[in-house]
């Protein structure tokens, strides 16, 4: 019987046989599963940021509808006349509400009757207090002149050489002022990830290093928790401002 032609033997020194995953080059091999999981991070930061958006909408717009309509008189509501819903005319109601209420306080009758509200509420001993400060940060948030939160520094917080992301909210008040014995800036520390809680802190102004940073970059500074960060933020000197 005759024997197949083997040129390199096929002894115990003989090279094993190759197999067809040998004959591909090893960074192919290796680069099939980095490139599946590189798809995979690329589509969750593609739908995430998306989806999450659309989820907090669609909740908010449920519960201003589940709100609002049970509110609206059943021959007013536009829900009784279709033979399906549609989601947003809670939401679109109250914009027209307060459009309304808007145009209606810009005239004579509006003032009056907004000044008799407050009248009435300031003479509540409880209520006063908290109508009182709603407003005074409803119109400081609001208002097109107002100065708070538009600057970003950095402060020394909670001890010296630790610097932390701050906002300005505008001057000291004079009794403050007066205690610390200098010209002093109040600034809210937020915290991570909840920018909505922090630390209500007075600091002199020629301590408080102004950043090149816009508010909504450090809100996303805070929020990320330093993982996005703005392109530049370069801090300056303490910027000189005129005192109250």
């Amino acid at each position: 019987m005759s024997q197949p032609d083997n040129p390199q033997g096929s002894g115990p020194d003989s090279p094993p046989p190759l197999s067809t995953e040998d004959l591909l080059p090893k960074r192919i091999r290796l680069g099939f599963g980095v490139r599946l999981r590189n798809y995979f991070l690329a589509g969750i930061l593609i739908t995430a940021p998306v989806g999450l958006t659309v989820y907090i909408a669609w909740l908010f717009i449920n519960w201003v509808d589940q709100t609002v309509l049970p509110l609206v008189p059943p021959e007013y509501n536009p829900e009784n006349y279709l033979p399906f819903s549609i989601p947003g005319i809670g939401l679109i109601i109250v914009l027209i509400v307060l459009t309304v209420i808007g145009a209606v306080t810009a005239g004579l009758f509006g003032r009056l009757t907004r000044q008799l509200m407050e009248s009435v509420l300031n003479r509540l001993p409880i209520i006063r207090s908290i109508y009182s400060a709603i407003k005074q940060i409803v119109e400081t948030v609001l208002a097109n002149q107002s100065a708070a939160f538009r600057d970003c520094v950095l402060v020394e917080f909670p001890r010296a050489g630790a610097w932390t992301l701050g906002f300005v909210t505008g001057t000291t008040p004079p009794e403050v002022a007066a205690a610390i014995g200098g010209d002093a800036l109040t600034i809210f520390v937020p915290t991570t990830p909840n920018p909505t809680s922090g630390y209500l802190i007075f600091v002199p102004r020629a301590d408080v290093k102004y950043l090149d940073m816009s508010v909504e970059d450090g809100i996303k500074l805070v929020v990320s928790g330093g993982i996005v960060a703005p392109g530049k933020a370069v801090p300056k000197v303490a910027k000189p401002k005129p005192s109250a």
